[in-house]
């Protein structure tokens, strides 16, 4: 049996898992006459979110922007950051305090200002995305940055090569898996971010839907929306997890996983 078919025995397992599960949920709600309004059965879900697939729609695709925007700003500072910190001592010990600091601040609580200060557009949405993705690229980074080996270091030097050129040509291939850890923890971050954006402020998205769902005890509704921000939270992580099997195929974490697909 070759990989490719290993690879989708075990997608094949994965659904068989999450249908099995569904099936499950549809059978005791049944079995045990749950109400609706506390918890509606997967079948009703699926044929109330199919009957208003359009109001979702419009909804994800208002959330989804903030989410998007969020991630990218939160990579591309975090990873500039990390970079300034690692090779600077002086930073590391003034910026790096200060860090830690910020994400200890709770977002929730300063999502108001952001109204205050930027109104109820989009610009709030995106920065409370940055702020909860912001952290775990910048540790992730400033963990990958440093991490070369003292002996690889020593080598470069005696080498010759210049500190850009053992960035580039060492350093960044080896910092690579580090850094797509912290982004595929940004990326789940990001939808938890842009609906709770949407709780704190505006009349449209899955956030708002899901408040007046719930306001109304519209609970399959309810279901349906986390639904949909649950499949466009996957969608990012999945586009993360595709971006590092292109840029990192030679690492022995993605050879150990395709190992442990080929040995099943």
């Amino acid at each position: 049996m070759g990989q490719a078919s290993r690879q989708w025995i075990a997608r094949a397992r994965i659904a068989a898992a999450f249908i099995g599960f569904l099936l499950v949920w549809e059978v005791a709600v049944h079995a045990f006459a749950m109400p609706e309004y506390i918890l509606p059965a997967p079948s009703r879900i699926f044929a109330d979110g199919v009957q208003r697939w359009r109001s979702l729609g419009e909804a994800a695709l208002f959330t989804v922007q903030p989410m998007v925007l969020g991630f990218v700003l939160a990579v591309v500072l975090g990873v500039a950051i990390a970079l300034g910190i690692a090779f600077s001592d002086t930073a590391r010990q003034t910026a790096y305090p200060l860090l830690v600091f910020l994400q200890i601040v709770p977002k929730i609580a300063v999502a108001p200002l952001f109204i205050i200060w930027f109104g109820f557009g989009l610009m709030p949405k995106v920065l409370l995305v940055f702020l909860l993705s912001f952290f775990p690229v910048v540790v992730s980074a400033l963990q990958a940055f440093r991490s070369l080996e003292a002996e690889v270091a020593e080598l470069l030097r005696s080498s010759g090569a210049t500190r850009w050129r053992a960035f580039r040509m060492v350093q960044l291939p080896a910092a690579l898996p580090v850094l797509f850890g912290g982004f595929k923890v940004a990326a789940a971050l990001a939808a938890t971010a842009a609906v709770v954006a949407e709780f704190v402020a505006s009349d449209r998205g899955l956030g708002y839907l899901l408040l007046e769902y719930n306001g109304n005890l519209d609970t399959p509704m309810s279901f349906a929306a986390i639904f949909v921000l649950t499949a466009l939270g996957l969608s990012l992580y999945g586009l993360v997890e595709l971006a590092e099997r292109l840029a990192v195929p030679w690492h022995v974490s993605r050879r150990r996983a395709e190992g442990e697909v080929a040995g099943l």
